[in-house]
């Protein structure tokens, strides 16, 4: 079955409840990488994450979430869309750290002084808007939650996990969100928090079951509808004209340098992993153009 995202309401309409199965796709984006164990568990959090924040935009809109800390990985970026479409890297994909009290030591890779930075395209033009916090506990949901709750003021519980294998590889991969809505009530609020108070470890409750069976667990009684979902997979935004837009920023006197040096150059996609090879002729080509821009 492929990865999917599942939306519900309660009928109150005050509480929204999103649940993703982000194991393929984890799993992909990981191998992609080449990623340590614990940088494939952050990374898979954060792929997770980046599912069910895009599934909150519009048609049209994607989002972008960096982890930047000051621990071995460095950074993390995760890019999706409201399709479906989720992409990430890392800065240091090989950094690795021992289990800490038998758990995961995301946190400390990551670094626990830092910011998460969201930046949301709106599919409008011009820039996107941008909100920074600073990290709270580095364990991915719990800065994304509080990213929700202090920047755009919606009270919320996120919750990311996963598993490997015995190979080394990802078994399972998931999350949910929970959002408290303007006519939200307060004795609804207060059940839903006891429900995820008494979760069993995400990865466990994606072994024994999908999506659909962890919304209920969430909602207990309260009772709720499904409102759609979709599908979400892999995707990379790369193309041989993107790359020649990016090195025409380096300008004509920096490409000239580069052709000077090498025979051409290569420009791999730090998501995909594709090479690009830009042989001198087509550094001609951007030199030109470059030359051409400046003069406007």
């Amino acid at each position: 079955m492929a990865d999917q995202i599942v939306r519900a309401l309660c009928l109150s309409g005050g509480i929204r409840v999103l649940v993703c199965d982000a194991t393929a796709l984890s799993r992909e984006v990981c191998t992609l990488q080449n990623a340590s164990p614990t940088a494939t568990i952050a990374l898979s959090r954060g792929l997770a994450g980046g599912a069910l924040m895009a599934a909150l935009l519009k048609d049209g809109q994607r989002i972008a979430l960096k982890f930047e800390g000051n621990g071995p990985l460095h950074k993390m970026l995760v890019e999706a869309e409201y399709d479906g479409a989720v992409r990430g890297c890392l800065g240091d994909p090989a950094a690795d750290l021992e289990p800490l009290d038998g758990k995961w030591n995301v946190a400390d890779l990551i670094g626990k002084a830092g910011f998460l930075t969201v930046s949301k395209d709106l599919g409008l033009g011009g820039e996107p808007y941008q909100g920074v916090v600073q990290l709270i506990s580095s364990e991915v949901g719990a800065d994304l939650a509080y990213y929700l709750t202090d920047s755009e003021q919606t009270p919320s519980a996120v919750g990311v996990g996963a598993a490997l294998d015995e190979y080394g590889n990802i078994a399972v991969c998931g999350g949910f969100l929970v959002q408290a809505l303007p006519k939200a009530d307060e004795a609804e609020i207060e059940k839903i928090m006891l429900q995820i108070a008494k979760l069993p470890p995400l990865s466990e409750l994606l072994k024994n079951g999908e999506c659909r069976a962890i919304i209920k667990e969430l909602f207990g009684d309260i009772p709720y509808t499904i409102l759609e979902s979709h599908d979400i997979f892999f995707r990379c935004g790369c193309t041989a004209g993107k790359v020649e837009q990016a090195l025409l920023t380096f300008g004509a006197a920096e490409l000239e340098d580069i052709k000077a040096k090498e025979n051409g150059t290569e420009v791999t996609c730090e998501f995909c992993r594709k090479t690009y090879r830009i042989g001198t002729d087509e550094l001609d080509r951007l030199i030109a153009v470059a030359a051409e821009n400046r003069e406007r």
